[in-house]
């Protein structure tokens, strides 16, 4: 292991766009054909990490083949759909709108009351049936958006904004993101504007969480990328409630990164002993 890093200011998150960029396109593009398809299905939040994967796939297969989906529910802002506009314009991508309030306001309803949290997981659910319906109708797997500060954590819907074929962002933490989202071309209004899921009016990703995706992304990066121990990083300066917080925020996400386990009666169990590539045979 690398020398202990003597504090939290000392990390450094800097990628090579070039490279990313280059490596990114590559694995939309060879992952979508080797199945024999040449289209891409996103949903177009209006926030970062959609507007990035949308321009990823734009590049790696044609604007002509990228579907966008945008899918507001009845308090979300104007704005998330106005900065989805300027990502289609400015591509020139395929894209159409769903409002999801008459499909989700009928289980608001049989629940009256149902929290905040449950409904935000409706709606992204509901999202999730959309992208996959448009998925056939568009021919074209669907490109996730989630980002490894989101996936790590556990701050993502199971089978809602988690649900992909496919996810180029996924191993580039969030301030990663936005390095290269600035190389690519996203709209500076997207890059600087709070992140936030959009589910609940006023809401914002670090609200949630407690802390910035600065700061847990350094933290993140020593503790996964790095592999320091926990120790080693509260003696570095960080936090040892926010330590503790985090790793256990990592540990008790996991089967949100996992597929669902299947009890072993077998020789061959899928997941266990059965595990050739999904190419098998080619």
């Amino acid at each position: 292991m690398a020398a202990l890093v003597k504090s939290p200011n000392q990390v450094d998150l800097t990628i090579n766009t070039d490279l990313a960029r280059q490596i990114l396109t590559g694995f939309i593009h060879s992952e979508i054909t080797r199945v024999g398809l040449s289209r891409a299905v996103i949903g177009l939040s209006g926030g970062l990490d959609s507007a990035l994967s949308c321009f990823l796939a734009v590049e790696a297969l044609g604007p002509e083949n990228v579907l966008a989906v945008r899918m507001p529910y009845r308090t979300s802002s104007p704005q998330s759909l106005e900065h989805a506009q300027l990502v289609i314009d400015q591509l020139g991508v395929q894209s159409i709108t769903v409002d999801i309030t008459p499909m989700v306001e009928p289980l608001f309803e049989r629940f009256p009351d149902v929290s905040p949290h449950r409904r935000g997981n409706v709606m992204a659910r509901e999202r999730m049936i959309i992208l996959y319906d448009q998925s056939e109708a568009f021919g074209g797997l669907v490109v996730g958006t989630g980002n490894k500060t989101e996936i790590l954590l556990g701050y993502t819907t199971l089978y809602g904004d988690s649900a992909s074929a496919l996810n180029p962002l996924g191993d580039l933490y969030k301030t990663q993101v936005r390095q290269l989202a600035r190389a690519v071309g996203v709209p500076e209004v997207i890059i600087e504007k709070a992140p936030s899921a959009d589910l609940i009016i006023g809401q914002t990703d670090e609200g949630d969480l407690g802390y910035t995706y600065a700061e847990v992304d350094k933290l993140l990066y020593l503790l996964v990328d790095q592999r320091y121990s926990p120790e080693d990083l509260v003696e570095a300066g960080f936090a040892e409630t926010f330590v503790s917080s985090v790793v256990e925020r990592v540990r008790r996400n996991h089967f949100k990164r996992m597929l669902p386990l299947i009890a072993k009666v077998s020789n061959r169990t899928v997941g266990y002993d059965f595990l050739y590539l999904r190419d098998w045979g080619t």
